[in-house]
């Protein structure tokens, strides 16, 4: 059985025959994949995302299925409907791109609310209902979501409780000089693209979480996670008595603390750790959370980021002396 750091590596080279850096982003999605969570990716069109989550899923060697989200779409088009056969007059199940080991939804704020509700039980059950019965998806299952951060004409805001359920919200930034280089020789051929190859499966998935679970957590790391999740709701409280500026509409739900409690010692595992340190949880606190805080029309008229405020409570909250 791979240790974290083995496996994580051998990862990581075959997604680097395809993708050239954003080496953070690959990791935190490998603590998604271990954690069992959804993944939530904001960039500019360009930026390689959708190749990102392809080459994952080809070096994971599961099975990958990529939808493209319109506002046309219609639940059908991503979980399936019951076809009508004639020859014996019955109904038979015709299951939709959704039954995938890993989906990604393309552009997901461009669907209308009903395509989001019925992702939304995919994601949270892991099961869809096609012709009132329910269908298990298979295991593993994640959903692997893009979204433009600026084209906004033609997109529909996703629900706050459909964002909840994202274990992680990353943004993906641009290329530094030398990587753009190096991309442009990888991919300036027209006749031949790099190739991939599987190099791990999803039973070893599914069998390496039992290592992330053995992962010790100190009272003291419990209590830190507590306390920096508590106080995103403290300045939503603080900001409805009129006793702080008001930034946020309300703090992150106990979702986040499971978030930081799981993808920490998923993260602590690919790290070669046997416990969770609280500068583990400092370095996934923005990715967990940032989806998880409303921020007030105040905020955003100052300019004020989910991630500045985060880094507000950061800063105002002890950690630990022991772990």
């Amino acid at each position: 059985m791979s240790n974290g750091p083995a496996w994580s590596q051998k990862l990581r080279a075959e997604i680097g025959k395809a993708v050239i850096g954003q080496d953070a982003v690959v990791e935190r999605l490998l603590v998604a994949l271990l954690a069992n969570g959804h993944v939530l990716l904001e960039g500019m069109p360009g930026l390689a995302k959708t190749l990102l989550i392809k080459s994952l899923g080809t070096a994971l060697g599961v099975q990958f299925e990529r939808i493209q989200f319109t506002p046309d779409l219609l639940p059908s088009d991503v979980v399936g409907t019951m076809i009508f056969s004639p020859k014996d007059g019955a109904f038979a199940t015709h299951q939709g791109p959704i039954f995938a080991n890993l989906v990604l939804a393309d552009e997901i704020n461009r669907a209308p609310a009903k395509v989001q509700s019925a992702l939304l039980e995919a994601m949270q059950e892991r099961q869809v209902t096609i012709g009132g019965h329910s269908h298990q998806l298979p295991k593993p299952f994640f959903v692997m979501a893009t979204q433009n951060p600026v084209e906004q004409e033609g997109t529909y805001p996703l629900p706050e409780a459909q964002t909840d359920r994202f274990l992680f919200k990353l943004l993906v930034d641009y290329p530094t000089a030398a990587e753009e280089a190096r991309m442009m020789e990888m991919w300036g051929q027209v006749t031949k693209a790099p190739a991939l190859q599987p190099v791990s499966s999803g039973e070893e998935l599914i069998a390496l979480r039992a290592h992330v679970d053995a992962i010790h957590v100190s009272p003291g790391v419990q209590a830190y996670i507590l306390a920096l999740v508590r106080g995103t709701r403290d300045l939503a409280a603080a900001a409805e008595s009129g006793t702080a500026k008001r930034l946020l509409n309300f703090g992150a739900s106990p979702r986040a603390s499971l978030a930081l409690f799981q993808a920490g010692r998923a993260l602590a595992w690919l790290r070669g750790s046997d416990y969770l340190s609280p500068a583990l949880v400092q370095e996934i606190f923005h990715d967990a959370l940032r989806h998880r805080v409303g921020l007030t029309y105040e905020a955003e008229a100052e300019e004020l980021s989910s991630d500045k405020i985060l880094t507000q409570v950061l800063e105002r909250t002890a950690v630990p002396a022991k772990v």
